[in-house]
């Protein structure tokens, strides 16, 4: 059973149409990388499914918790708003800017997601906290203010702050975008062991060895719409559509 469904998803800004009628379906666990031009609509899919952009039509299910509007016309109610609301709250959401609240060091970031969005007690969210960082290899850094930490530990803590509200998928927006090239490394690494325990994960990305390395699919789209959806093997190796093979060559 899916546990991230998309059908007829459709999302504009002016008179722009950026989604033209997504429908897409991702099992758990599954780690998916969205490929495609800047501009194609990647990053609105995105955002879209975690409410930072209302939908204009089609429906989203994350987990069992549905939102849906059947044109844009539709007035956006308080019913509308508290379901894109508990939507959010089963998504993770990781941006290439990490977002860390600067006036607090890096254990206080996680803490502090958990007892607002969670309402978890104090010593049982700085116990989470603890953990998360072990997990993403920054226990040691947890005093440390984000102006003192590297672009890739900054990331690495925004996965950590993400993962705190337990979430049931992990969403990134071009999350190694804004590193160092010898930064990338290692918050892929925290992706792929995340992976490997069974975290569902959709991904925007340009970092194609990554896609190509550690992903179930990949999705390439164009001009606001999927294109292709294959195995990682059969999309860089024989892609069927000629927009696909006409972007890779780019790249590979």
């Amino acid at each position: 059973m899916s546990i991230v469904t998309l059908r007829g998803l459709k999302k504009s800004f002016g008179t722009h149409e950026v989604l033209k009628g997504i429908d897409l379906d991702v099992e758990p666990g599954d780690l998916v990388c969205f490929i495609g031009r800047s501009g194609c609509g990647k990053s609105t899919l995105l955002r879209t499914l975690n409410g930072l952009e209302v939908l204009d039509e089609g429906t989203i299910d994350i987990a069992g918790h549905s939102l849906s509007r059947g044109s844009k016309s539709e007035p956006l109610d308080e019913r509308f708003h508290r379901k894109a609301q508990d939507l959010r709250q089963h998504c993770g959401m990781v941006f290439q800017d990490f977002r860390l609240f600067p006036h607090m060091n890096l254990l206080e970031n996680v803490v502090l997601a958990q007892t607002v969005g969670r309402k978890i007690p104090r010593d049982e969210a700085v116990a989470i906290a603890e953990s998360l960082l072990g997990k993403v290899g920054l226990l040691a850094h947890k005093d440390k203010m984000p102006a003192q930490l590297s672009g890739g530990q900054s990331q690495r803590g925004a996965i950590a702050r993400a993962l705190a509200l337990s979430p049931a998928v992990m969403l990134y927006d071009e999350p190694t975008s804004a590193l160092d090239p010898e930064l990338v490394d290692e918050v892929l690494a925290v992706m792929k062991a995340l992976d490997q325990e069974g975290m569902t994960q959709l991904v925007v990305t340009h970092e194609m060895r990554f896609a190509r390395d550690a992903s179930d699919f990949v999705v390439y789209m164009e001009e606001g719409a999927i294109v292709e959806i294959a195995p990682p093997d059969v999309l860089f190796s024989s892609p069927k559509d000629d927009r696909t093979r006409q972007f890779l060559r780019k790249f590979l």
